[in-house]
């Protein structure tokens, strides 16, 4: 086999000790020492007995610098220097001295280097002859410096071995002990003695040893060094953390392992405890998300069981008083246990009909009074059930939710009081399975925690769920009760409220009968929310109404309800700020007169009878501040409209959104409706326009104001804001339903309007009301001659009531006046009165009219 030449002093290092393929080089005994003696420089001198030199290694050269040619046959002691105590010669004298007496010496010699400095070295001399008697002294020398170095790292070695409380261990490159310290035995229960010439095979467990022995011979291959792998003990109770190091010596040589391992066990439980902690902070937080923002008992229920499914537990159960759902008054601990509680939330690992018997999804589930289920319900102390024996034992014997949860694997299992305010509103029911840690005091603690926040939120949907119903209930009350469907028009209408729970809007609409077969229709939006902004719409609705039946013209009624702010305000504090559509339609001349106090504008939808669709517009009337703010006038807006068409009034809460401007939100409604009306009906449109994308509604049923149902949910979904939206199709009375007549004043005047009367009700086929009619008709027509010297027009409507209407240009009302048995006249009024229906006047651009109203035959 071919040979290397090896360090200076030492053996040659074969082909084999090479690094390769066959794995990390090997190092010989002998290889090892000379590579310590080439560290240290170790020269070797032999004088003759009277200490002249005979041989001057290259070694000695090293330390001294002096050659062998310079040196040989000189005296030894020409490279001794002086001491303070002693000169060289005497140095020299006393060490022959020694040698001769013991035939050998050892110390400390200061020499002179070839360079001129001095240079410290320990030196250890003999004396020893030859078979003939010659004598020689054969010295070695090296340099102090040096050998104190080795001397400090062989010191600090002990000490790490002897002192350090890591376990040390030293491995050769065949991956067996060469030493360990006292902590590394004691670790692995085994005197350091008997450690050395083993591998971990002979001292772990076989499937720690085999992952441990692979680890180092991937280090001693490879030379990267593997940290901090923490491991089992080799009992199995606690934790270890290793490290791995390749040995090499200043040449590159492996000279095999060194490693470190210290025990970790309470390192692992403090992290093991952390990250509880963290897992558990986790939970808190989703189960917080989870529950924020709802408002309603059955999603809460089911939002927390889902929320602890599976990362706490592998099944839950949410149980709930019934009255919870409510929004009732609880009941107190007795009452409890007399009743059932529901089963509103679960959530489990897996699926399948066992599942569905343990956890009897919406069910009445009652508990016995000494059951853990009764007594948690009972006190509000929670039980933990920690084996299948117990859990067997907690109700009646083959309880199939028990036998469901056995044949499930069940075996921990916590009941936990939901609770708010002290009082118990149900029970949660978790349970873990087989493959899984059974739950722990700090789990009981953790869901105990769980359980308050989930009581809270449902304690705060319940009180949500009354005050909203309350709230709502007092809103209902403000609203139209009975929407009349005048003839001439037919109205379709939704109320949506808003999703602020308890704090309702003022938004509102309404239609209002009026005179002659006209009809206002109302929308309005009262700024703010809750019980002032709905009790302030009440009011303000009130005032409308009232003022609509003095029958004043858009503008002025809006200018008198301006007027009355104050009055209308709940307080100083409260002042009324509120947007308002008033639009009066008169079936008979298909005219509408608008007007608007800051709100938005109405939309009105022809019919294109040609091209068989609709056209759509945005009426652009004057603004008018809202209503509250003084010194603002309103103005009227006249306009014929054409038979069929559809007018739209709105709120806000329908248009308004945050990602759009409220212009697009009226145009979107407007395109929107366009194409509905195109083919379905008024009812249809306001489905759609509520539960379009990108309305802030969902579809809503006709009528009354509620809680709106989403598609995608069986539980209400609320508008952000309320809203409301009134679509009215304006169309004409029948032909021949109206008819009318202007007279001069003069005499005659009475008996052609009575000629002109009962023509008019005989071809109506109303004979039976002509005597009453002509009766009143003459007192109105009279009073108008007597006072009035000018034009009289008289109008009659059939419609669900015969309506007469005599005008002319005097401004002032008739006065009812008390007319005494000797008073000719007087009594003209009170007859109107006392036979019609109901009477009254309004003003006009040209006067008055007076009108009273009969009721139709049948």
């Amino acid at each position: 086999m071919a040979e290397t030449a090896g360090p200076e002093g030492g053996a040659p290092r074969t082909a084999k000790d090479s690094d390769g393929p066959s794995g990390p080089p090997s190092l010989s005994r002998t290889e090892a020492v000379s590579s310590l003696l080439a560290t240290l420089h170790v020269g070797l001198v032999i004088l003759d007995a009277r200490g002249k030199v005979l041989l001057w290694s290259p070694a000695a050269e090293e330390v001294l610098g002096w050659p062998p040619s310079r040196l040989a046959g000189r005296h030894i002691d020409s490279l001794l220097e002086d001491t303070a105590r002693e000169s060289a010669d005497a140095q020299a004298g006393r060490i022959y001295d020694v040698l001769r007496r013991d035939h050998n010496w050892h110390g400390i010699l200061r020499a002179r280097h070839l360079d001129g400095h001095s240079v410290e070295i320990e030196c250890r001399a003999s004396l020893v002859s030859d078979g003939e008697g010659t004598r020689y002294i054969v010295a070695s020398l090296a340099e102090v410096n040096a050998l104190r170095a080795v001397d400090h790292d062989l010191a600090a070695l002990h000490a790490l071995f002897g002192s350090s409380p890591l376990g040390i261990g030293l491995y050769d490159t065949d991956q067996k002990f060469v030493r360990v310290n006292e902590a590394l035995a004691r670790l692995n229960g085994l005197p350091a003695r008997d450690h050395r010439g083993r591998t971990v095979h002979d001292i772990l467990p076989p499937d720690l040893a085999a992952e441990m022995y692979e680890l180092q011979a991937g280090v001693l291959r490879t030379g990267r060094s593997v940290l901090d792998v923490i491991i089992p003990s080799p009992d199995g109770a606690g934790a270890r953390s290793v490290s791995y190091s390749r040995l090499t010596d200043d040449f590159g040589n492996v000279l095999g392992l060194s490693s470190v391992v210290m025990d970790v066990s309470e390192r692992r439980d403090a992290l093991q405890k952390l990250e509880a902690a963290r897992q558990r902070l986790m939970l808190l937080d989703r189960v917080g998300v989870a529950l924020g923002d709802i408002l309603d008992v059955r999603r809460i229920a089911q939002a927390f069981a889902t929320a602890l499914v599976p990362r706490f537990a592998d099944y839950s159960g949410v149980m709930l008083v019934s009255s919870l759902l409510q929004g009732t008054e609880l009941p107190d601990a007795d009452g409890l246990l007399a009743q059932p509680l529901l089963q509103l939330g679960v959530d489990a690992k897996d699926r399948g009909p066992a599942v569905k018997r343990m956890l009897r999804v919406g069910q009445d589930i009652a508990f016995e009074a000494g059951s853990p289920f009764g007594r948690t319900l009972a006190t509000g102390i929670p039980h933990l059930i920690s084996s299948q024996d117990e859990l067997k034992a907690a109700t009646y014997p083959g309880d199939p939710k028990v036998q469901a949860a056995l044949d499930l694997g069940v075996h921990s299992l916590m009941v936990v009081a939901l609770r708010a305010r002290g009082i118990v509103l149900g029970l949660l029911v978790i349970s873990r399975a087989e493959g899984r840690d059974p739950f722990d005091q700090d789990d009981l603690t953790l869901a105990m925690e769980l359980a308050d926040r989930a009581g809270t939120s449902l304690d705060n949907a319940r009180l949500y769920a009354r005050e909203r119903e309350a709230a709502l209930m007092l809103q209902r009350s403000l609203l139209p009760q009975h929407v009349p469907s005048p003839p001439g028009v037919s109205l379709a209408y939704r109320y949506v409220p808003g999703s602020t729970g308890a704090e309702v809007g003022g938004d509102w609409f309404d239609v209002i009968q009026l005179a002659g077969g006209r009809v206002a229709f109302v929308v309005g939006d009262v700024m703010g929310h809750g019980l002032r902004a709905a009790a302030t719409m009440g009011r303000l609705r009130t005032a409308v109404r009232t003022l609509a039946g003095l029958d004043m013209p858009p503008d002025q009624l809006l200018r008198r309800v301006n007027d009355l702010a104050d009055d209308l305000a709940l307080g100083p504090d409260d002042p009324l700020m509120a947007t308002c559509l008033y639009i009066v339609y008169d079936p008979s001349t298909r005219c509408c007169t608008l007007a608007k106090a800051g709100h938005l504008p109405p939309l009105l939808l022809v019919p294109d009878t040609d091209a068989g669709n609709w056209r759509g517009t945005a009426l652009d009337l004057p603004s008018g501040a809202p209503l509250g703010v003084g010194g603002v006038d309103f103005e009227a807006r006249e306009l014929e409209v054409t038979e069929g068409s559809v007018l739209v009034l709105y709120t806000d809460g329908l248009v308004e959104s945050r990602s759009e401007a409220i212009t697009d939100g009226v145009d979107r409604l407007l395109t929107l409706l366009v194409g509905e009306l195109a083919e379905h009906s008024l009812e249809d449109a306001c489905d759609a326009a509520v539960a379009a994308p990108g309305a802030p509604l969902a579809a809503s049923s006709t009528g009354a104001a509620h809680p709106i149902q989403s598609a995608q949910s069986p539980h209400p979904v609320l508008a952000a804001d309320d809203a409301a939206l009134l679509v009215v199709r304006l169309g004409g009375l029948p032909e021949g339903s109206a008819a009318s007549w202007t007279f001069t004043a003069e005499p005659y005047a009475v008996r052609r309007t009575r000629l002109a009367v009962r023509e008019t009700l005989v071809d109506w086929e109303l004979e039976g009301l002509i005597d009453e009619t002509l009766l009143l008709v003459s007192e109105l027509v009279t009073n108008s001659l007597r006072y009035a010297h000018g034009p009289i027009g008289v109008r009659m409507v059939r419609g669900s009531s015969l309506l007469v209407e005599v005008s002319d240009p005097l401004p002032d009302p008739p006065r009812p006046r008390d007319a005494t048995e000797e008073d000719e006249g007087g009594r003209g009024i009170q007859m109107v009165a006392r036979q019609s229906r109901r009477w009254g006047t309004r003003h006009g651009p040209l006067g008055k009219t007076v009108w009273f109203e009969l009721a139709l035959p049948g």
